[in-house]
């Protein structure tokens, strides 16, 4: 017998020309809307022809909205007919009190906001862009020949313009951040998403902004602290674009007084690139810390290599003289392999790894503690607003990725968006391990915890009610007690849902191989 096919609602789209709003307001609104009880999915985007192929991947893109210019807000729906009316009356609640928000940067002296850089002092030395992808390389360009730095938080820049905005900041002395910059923390400024980190006087320049989170976060937990955090964009040390934004932090960094170790952490570069930036590092003087994540670079002069991220941090903070209390400061130690994951209890019937990342560099961190395994790095088949989909085999997840966030804002803003991954990975069989990142800092969730926790306990109650062995969760928490979110209550929340709650990505992804080869006895 055939099942008959799954039936999804046909999606609601809504136009209102000619509106501008920011993405990150657009990610939250998005977010909230759609975590009203008749909504399934909900997702705002201006009409850019990029956004409408997003929206028509996560089946949310109908006749109206293919009509949607990039100047247009373009919301997508699927809920009851019925419901769109209430949903739009919470919309324009959510976008006026964005629009409203007193944390909001302080208005200019006649008590307007200005609207172009044109209207902006001559005082001001950075910019921050926030628009379209398509037009973001034209707002960074008037920054820069007005004589500001910019962070360029927009993606889907095209990568020439990206070479084109890098070379004409070098040649006036300027950085660019970015495109696709996710952090920054500039003279104690956090930008995009940032921890409340101590200042000191390690410097970080990072082409990963969940690993410039957890590095920055790890020095401040070992009593150490940050001079500054400069993000470079994901792409910056590929071949394409030749490393240039953190040759030119590298020099800035150099040259600051108040920077005496400076930490390098990227996924793998360009070979070339790496080379060309571990000869800059070499020759800046100072003590630095190079963590190219499953790169086989080779060491300069003065350049110590990490393997991990919390390696990085570690090594950072040993080779500084003195801490900012004039204290000598020693990383932690390791744990030892097999003692990371204390009174754990395996079901030798369950088989396989469930790694669900809202942060990239964490997921790509956990492959390379998993080489020689069958993993998978996507998801199984499935159709547009269906259930997820879990592969037969080992899966690290980046849930951040645009393959899972289309239509949908990012799970660092939206932990619900992790909710059906994290709900489905529980209740399969076959699952042995499931991990989960919390991020906290500016820009985040206000209770990512929260989400997760409670799907956790659901699910776990659930099992032992019925006499099952529930899988192994395994979790960390990237922050500090000075984020606002509250680190101590964030990891409390999981651990009281049955949450084992480790110190580091890196340990988490340790303690996850160890967890495996306990398994399959050391089986590839």
């Amino acid at each position: 017998m055939v099942e008959p096919a799954l039936k999804i609602p046909a999606p609601v789209n809504v136009v209102r020309p000619n509106t501008y709003v920011d993405s990150v307001a657009l990610m939250r609104v998005s977010g909230a809307l759609t975590a009203l009880p008749r909504v399934e999915a909900a997702s705002l985007v201006m009409g850019t022809p990029a956004n409408r192929r997003i929206l028509a991947d996560a089946g949310l893109l109908g006749h109206e909205g293919s009509r949607a210019r990039p100047n247009d807000l373009l919301i997508g729906l699927r809920c009851p007919p019925d419901a769109v009316d209430e949903v739009l009356a919470e919309l324009d609640r959510l976008l006026r009190q964005s629009w409203s928000d007193p944390t909001s940067e302080p208005a200019a002296p006649d008590g307007e906001q200005p609207r172009s850089l044109a209207g902006v002092s001559d005082g001001a030395r950075l910019a921050l862009v926030s628009t379209p992808g398509p037009y973001a390389a034209a707002e960074a360009l008037k920054a820069l020949r007005r004589g500001m730095h910019v962070f360029v938080f927009s993606d889907n820049v095209p990568v020439e313009e990206e070479v084109l905005l890098k070379t004409e900041a070098h040649a006036r002395g300027l950085l660019v951040m970015g495109p696709d910059c996710g952090t920054a923390v500039l003279d104690g400024v956090p930008l995009g998403f940032a921890n409340a980190v101590r200042h000191g006087r390690i410097g970080l320049i990072g082409a990963s902004g969940t690993g410039l989170q957890q590095v920055s976060t790890l020095v401040h937990s070992y009593g150490a602290g940050v001079s500054q955090v400069i993000g470079v964009g994901g792409r910056d040390l590929s071949a394409r674009v030749g490393g240039a934004s953190m040759l030119d932090a590298l020099d800035l960094l150099a040259a600051d007084p108040g920077t005496d170790t400076i930490v390098l952490v990227s996924k793998p570069p360009a070979p070339d690139v790496a080379r060309a930036v571990l000869a800059r590092a070499a020759a800046t003087g100072k003590p630095v810390v190079a963590a190219f994540l499953g790169a086989d670079a080779q060491e300069a002069p003065g350049v110590r290599m990490a393997h991990t991220l919390r390696g990085a941090a570690e090594a950072a903070v040993g080779v500084r003289s003195e801490s900012t209390t004039g204290t000598a400061l020693a990383p932690a130690p390791a744990p030892a392999p097999g003692t990371l994951t204390p009174g754990i209890e395996l079901d030798v019937g369950r088989t396989w790894l469930r790694a669900l990342y809202a942060g990239g560099t964490f997921a790509y961190e956990a492959r390379q503690f998993l080489v020689g395994r069958d993993v998978a790095t996507g998801p199984g088949p499935g159709v547009p607003g269906s259930p997820p989909r879990l592969p037969s085999r080992h899966c690290v997840l980046d849930l951040g990725d645009d393959v899972f966030t289309a239509g949908r804002p990012h799970p660092m803003i939206e932990p619900a968006v992790r909710t059906p991954w994290l709900a489905a990975a529980l209740r399969d069989p076959s699952t042995a391990v499931v991990v989960v990142d919390v991020v906290l800092g500016h820009g985040g969730a206000d209770d990512p915890a929260g989400a997760v926790a409670g799907v956790v306990a659901a699910e776990l109650a659930a099992l032992r009610t019925a006499g099952e062995q529930p899988p192994v969760v395994l979790g960390f928490v990237v922050g500090t007690p000075d984020d606002p979110q509250d680190l101590n209550g964030q990891v409390q929340a999981l651990r009281e849902a049955g949450v084992t709650v480790l110190d580091s990505s890196t340990t988490v992804a340790e303690s996850v191989a160890d967890i495996l080869t306990t398994i399959d006895g050391g089986a590839r």
